[in-house]
């Protein structure tokens, strides 16, 4: 029993270094975080005054909200983007080892307790 939680740990560490260094996983989570990057710069956000500025700091707000929405936001989002998705694959990968360990322990279980 020992021999196979073994063996089901190594698949998942397997299956979580191939999630990082296989060049097909690298491709489909960079394309993944590339959308949800779009998706979430797509969305305007509109900021409210409590008190009208004056023309030229009206000027200078909407130029640094241009600026970080141009150059800031889209790396920042991306890679928080991309460490989302490589958590959810993580976790799946996760869920996947439970799974197996806990069917390996319900097949076990009756074996061990039954009578003599």
């Amino acid at each position: 029993m020992q021999h196979q939680f073994k063996e089901l740990l190594h698949d998942y560490k397997r299956s979580v270094f191939q999630l990082a260094h296989h060049q097909k996983d690298v491709d489909l989570i960079t394309k993944e975080c590339v959308q949800i990057t779009e998706d979430v710069l797509q969305q305007h956000y509109k900021f409210h005054f409590n008190k009208l500025p004056d023309a030229n700091r009206a000027e200078i707000i909407n130029m640094i909200s241009n600026y970080v929405r141009e150059a800031v936001l889209p790396p920042v989002v991306q890679k928080m983007a991309e460490r989302h998705v490589v958590l959810e694959r993580r976790v799946a990968a996760l869920e996947k080892l439970l799974a197996a360990s806990l069917e390996l322990l319900s097949r076990q279980a009756p074996l061990e307790g039954a009578p003599k």
